[in-house]
């Protein structure tokens, strides 16, 4: 968990980055917790480029508390001087206590008066002892979310579901897929997606497509950019590379070499 960088588009260039896994009273609401630190120098910056996750995120950090919504493109952050952030990638179960429109605030965010939890997280963050305040960070979001005592619907756990077979299952390559595995109508799916995402199925299905050729395309320098694309579901290789320009700006080639030139 901690060295996965699935979803980073240049995880050499990443500041100090720990993913650690949601323990089991909060598993249903959040996927994981993020946690980068950087310390840039003076006058520099460090661009960040992400294919991010396809649900919404809750962070603490800086002054704020911020809900962010699901992301519909690439997108980046410009890191400079001293700071760190916590973050929860939220499983969809978890977002209408937070919104109950998710899909308007795609690709944008929302600052929360939740001193509580700022303040909790703050003050592990800001208590360096090796590494052990990252997980006394983690311990205090939890337990102000299990201190919520959110009740989830079967609806809520159906949404989860969706997103874990979308998520890992690469022969989920339409809704109608997913719909049989779950033993639903894909109507029923597009009116979950809508309320716990903000997202299409269709979205979420190309994002994990997307992901998976990009971390294939920048592990694996050696593969043929056609045999990726066949296997992760596309017809063919100008249907990737039509994917990648629209939703990332750039072709699979250039990418790899982009991503082999920050590696060095």
């Amino acid at each position: 968990m901690t060295d996965s960088f699935k979803g980073i588009l240049y995880p050499a260039r990443l500041p100090t980055f720990h993913r650690l896994p949601a323990p089991e009273p909060v598993a249903h609401l959040v996927q994981w917790f993020w946690i980068p630190e950087w310390d840039i120098e003076p006058g520099r910056s460090s661009r960040q480029h992400l294919i991010a996750y396809p649900t919404s995120n809750l962070v603490v950090q800086g002054d704020v508390v911020e809900f962010s919504g699901p992301t519909t493109r690439a997108a980046y952050r410009d890191l400079s001087g001293k700071g760190w952030a916590v973050g929860a990638l939220l499983r969809p179960a978890a977002v209408p206590l937070f919104s109950d429109a998710p899909e308007t605030l795609r690709d944008t965010g929302l600052a929360l008066d939740l001193h509580n939890l700022h303040t909790a997280v703050s003050a592990a963050m800001e208590t360096h002892d090796g590494g052990a305040y990252r997980g006394r960070a983690v311990d205090a979001f939890v337990a102000w979310l299990v201190s919520l005592d959110v009740a989830v619907s079967e609806e809520a756990l159906l949404a989860n579901r969706m997103m874990d077979i979308i998520a890992t299952d690469p022969e989920v390559v339409r809704i109608e897929d997913a719909a049989s595995l779950l033993a639903v109508s894909p109507r029923t799916l597009q009116r979950i997606a809508k309320k716990y995402i903000g997202l299409s199925p269709s979205a979420l299905i190309r994002r994990r497509r997307l992901q998976d050729a990009a971390e294939r395309t920048r592990s694996d320098p050696t593969a043929d950019l056609a045999v990726i694309a066949v296997e992760l579901g596309y017809a063919d290789h100008a249907h990737l590379t039509n994917d990648f320009r629209k939703f990332l700006g750039f072709t699979p080639s250039s990418y790899r070499r982009s991503a082999g030139a920050a590696d060095c």
